[in-house]
């Protein structure tokens, strides 16, 4: 399965608490730490909820 790197790329102030429980679940807590996760329809689910907040590319 393909994996993708999620950067986060802004704060999260004033943003939904659950954007941030979306970015707590990530493991993204500080503005351009970066975590690499196996790609599904869930974690697409959770990008789509924060993706004004995260930068994501592919990884091979």
């Amino acid at each position: 399965m393909a994996q993708v790197k999620i950067t986060r790329v802004r704060g999260d102030v004033g943003s939904k608490q659950n954007q941030r429980d979306t970015m707590r679940t990530l493991g993204l807590r500080k503005i351009g730490q970066s975590t690499v996760r196996e790609d599904s329809h869930q974690l697409r689910g959770y990008l789509r909820a924060v993706s004004h907040l995260v930068k994501v590319e592919e990884v091979d």
